[in-house]
């Protein structure tokens, strides 16, 4: 389904910890909008919700995706890059056709 890289799954991890909520995961989600046609998601949820799929990316990290958005990002893998410009989530995937520059909308 999702794949989460190193990089990304310590990102997650860090900020899942922080959060301090047992139990909570990483939701990945494609809405309308954006430049492209869909938007990318992202977020700490406390908990799965009603026709969720529930990955488990690996180190107790759980990433909860709607059954809306689960065709648009099947088989999306996510990177989290720092550099000098700044740090942020890179998605890569292959259901997108088309995407925007920044990378955070696609068709």
């Amino acid at each position: 389904m999702i794949s989460l890289t190193d990089s990304a799954l310590s990102a997650v991890k860090s900020a899942l910890m922080r959060s301090g909520k047992e139990g909570a995961g990483f939701r990945v989600k494609a809405e309308a909008g954006g430049c492209a046609g869909y938007k990318y998601q992202i977020g700490l949820d406390a908990q799965s919700r009603e026709g969720d799929t529930i990955v488990d990316a690996g180190d107790d990290v759980r990433v909860f995706v709607d059954s809306l958005s689960q065709p648009l990002l099947s088989g999306m893998q996510i990177d989290f890059v720092e550099s000098l410009e700044g740090a942020g989530f890179v998605f890569e995937n292959p259901n997108a056709t088309n995407s925007c520059s920044c990378g955070k909308s696609f068709s």
